[in-house]
């Protein structure tokens, strides 16, 4: 739970009453986030990772400490309480089967230490390659884990009583995924074939046909179980992993072995993706979930028979908890309710647990009762101050894009009843692999953008929350639409189409539209006041990527031929700079790796070039998603105070 950038573990035991209590008692907003959590067998401690930065691999130091950047740590505390104790620098803990050892990863190698975190962590093995997806067989004698070569990653099975490691079936291509069979003799994994791509950001809708295979864990050796179709479903898209705010596709699970010998895993074979089933000794997939709507975290219960998820089936707007019988299908809705219920979890017990949020109720846990309602665990940990009367509840809306397609969004609109034109802001989130709905996110940081968006709301402002293409929930086509980002900004539609939409209301000022949104939703923001400026009274850009071949780049993922690469500039909104003459606001954290800063330099060179008015914010050694809730608080009141001044708004009552 993350109190004003205090983030600290709780913990509930429904079955007996227990009231929910914080058992970590951190205090300070200095930007140390928490994720990874890892329960011991016994119940009796709870391992995790701690650090400054949970988005990659690079230390950081957003507090801004004389002592400099700080490494993720691993972490172990009881669940009674008491002290933390650190165990060393690394993440990715795990407890073995029999609760004596606690491994942990810290880049190349595996490390492990008593339990109880006493003593020096110790090397397991030491590897080739960065080591993640630790995988514990059912009797705790051997351990998979997937390592990470550059231009090919590799499945390798330690086995504890001989201190040996055994590789399935090694190639020159992707093998992750690793799931142990219940009896511990096989392995099952995803292997993707290795192929020269456009970099990342470009649509990609299919590929060589990626396989799942299964190996003996005594001679490595394997075999193909099953091969995806050509087309639609060709290219692994596998589920996010649940473990922090970034997604991490190599931490998520995506095969599950059920007793009666299939494995189930995601397939976007329909153009959504889905829960499908396989037999171990072969055969064609069977769906066990379908329609235009997709899967979105899925687990497995312990005794390998159902699979409990969270979709948009029936409401694309929100999410809710499903579950599905591993081998007859039949999904089944756990609880009606207007609320979003995303990141399942099941008890030893079978009990039901989720994430639950509403448009005017921030995100909370929850278990499910025997009378099949959702129960809040921890209401207390809400402060009774929280104004949710003061909320509105959005509404799903459609709109035509510039191109024709139908795009969604959310609607939200000031509680006032008196009929005047407001002035309107319209929010793109980033990504922009990412879906906004109809309440507070189940994502940390966009659940803190929600709130913001509903601020905006109460000062006055309608505003319009879009989930343009390159969004999840929307199919297979959506998310790869045709000649997105570098390869000819077709989002660009949505957003147009965004704008004739505010036009089109009688409840907005079309002469005061505003702007905004981080990240990918910044390259929106720019492109919005590059190529229809006259459109905008102002725009707020966080973090915005600005010219496509300099981006990618700089990340190590450069354009290859002359052509892609003028295509990529001219999707850029340093292409049409010439016809940008809003303001804009430019805010930038000076440490972020995922869009390096450069990019907010480069823009800001040709505003300057060309007489633009603009603002700049600079936020010292944070990083791309804001590790202070201080940082957040400027970014929001720069905002707030921009809009305020350019939009020409009689400023509101302090809320």
């Amino acid at each position: 739970f993350n109190a004003k950038g205090c983030s600290n573990i709780w913990v509930a035991d429904p079955s007996h009453g227990t009231e929910a209590r914080q058992i970590t008692a951190y205090t300070e907003d200095d930007g140390f986030d928490i994720g990874e959590l890892a329960w011991s067998p016994d119940a009796r401690s709870i391992a995790f990772t701690r650090g400054q930065s949970l988005e990659d691999e690079t230390p950081a130091n957003a507090n801004s400490s004389p002592d400099g950047a700080m490494p993720r740590e691993v972490w172990v505390v009881a669940t009674a309480g008491g002290a933390p104790r650190k165990v060393g620098a690394g993440d990715f803990p795990t407890f073995s089967p029999d609760g004596s050892r606690l491994l942990f990863v810290d880049k190349r190698r595996i490390l492990t230490v008593a339990a109880s975190g006493d003593g020096d962590a110790q090397p397991l093995l030491i590897d080739q390659g960065t080591v993640d997806a630790l995988t514990w067989a059912p009797d705790g004698k051997r351990l998979a884990f997937v390592s990470h070569r550059g231009g090919h990653s590799m499945i390798g099975v330690y086995d504890v009583v001989d201190q040996t490691i055994v590789w399935l079936s090694p190639s020159l291509d992707y093998d992750s995924s690793p799931a142990f069979s219940p009896d511990g003799a096989r392995i099952a994994f995803v292997h993707v074939p290795a192929e020269k791509t456009a970099p990342e950001f470009y649509s990609r809708r299919s590929g060589r046909p990626w396989s799942i295979w299964t190996a003996d864990v005594k001679t490595g050796q394997g075999r193909r179980v099953w091969i995806a179709d050509a087309g639609p479903g060709s290219v692994f898209h596998p589920t996010p992993s649940a473990t922090n705010d970034v997604p991490d596709f190599d931490s998520a699970t995506n095969l599950f072995w059920t007793n009666h010998d299939d494995l189930v895993f995601p397939w976007e074979k329909s153009g959504w993706l889905h829960l499908y089933a396989v037999p171990v000794g072969g055969g064609g997939a069977r769906a066990l979930t379908g329609g235009r709507f997709e899967v979105t975290h899925v687990v497995f219960s312990r005794d390998r028979e159902r699979l409990v998820y969270s979709s948009s089936q029936d409401d694309t707007d929100r999410l809710h908890i499903w579950t599905v019988d591993a081998e007859q299908g039949s999904a089944v809705r756990t609880a009606q309710s207007h609320a979003i219920e995303d990141y399942p979890q099941i008890g030893a017990d079978g009990t039901l647990f989720a994430l639950q949020s509403d448009g005017n109720q921030p995100l909370q846990p929850v278990a499910l009762s025997a009378g099949g309602q959702w129960r809040r665990l921890a209401p207390e940990a809400i402060p009774s101050s929280f104004p949710s009367s003061r909320l509105v509840m959005p509404e799903a809306v459609t709109f035509t894009a510039k191109d024709g397609q139908e795009t969604h969004a959310q609607l939200f609109l000031p509680q006032e009843t008196t009929f005047k034109p407001h002035p309107a802001i319209l929010f793109f989130h980033g990504g922009p692999q990412r879906q906004m709905f109809l309440g507070f996110n189940t994502n940390r940081s966009y659940s803190w953008i929600y709130a913001f968006n509903q601020y905006l709301v109460a000062e006055g402002y309608i505003v319009l929350s879009v989930n343009y293409r390159g969004g999840t929930g929307y199919g297979l086509d959506y998310r790869e639409a045709d000649n997105l980002g570098p390869g000819g900004s077709s989002e660009l539609n949505d957003l147009l189409g965004a704008i004739t939409y505010l036009r089109g209301r009688q409840d907005v000022d079309s002469h005061r539209l505003g702007i905004w949104g981080p990240s990918y939703g910044g390259l929106m923001t720019a492109l919005g006041l590059a190529r229809a400026s006259d459109a905008f009274a102002a725009g707020v850009d966080y973090a915005g990527i600005h010219d496509w071949s300099t981006f990618l780049s700089s990340v190590g993922d450069p354009i290859d031929g002359r052509d892609a690469n003028r295509q990529a500039v001219e999707s850029s909104p340093i292409a049409t700079i010439d016809q940008w003459h809003s303001p804009v606001l430019l805010v930038q954290a000076d440490n972020d790796g995922v869009v390096p800063s450069q990019q907010a330099a480069e823009l800001i060179e040709g505003l300057r070039s060309h007489n633009i008015d603009h603002d700049v914010v600079m936020i010292p050694n944070e990083i791309h998603d804001l590790a202070r809730y201080s940082s957040w608080m400027t970014l929001f009141n720069a905002a707030d105070v921009y809009f305020d001044r350019q939009l020409n708004k009689r400023s509101a009552p302090s809320p």
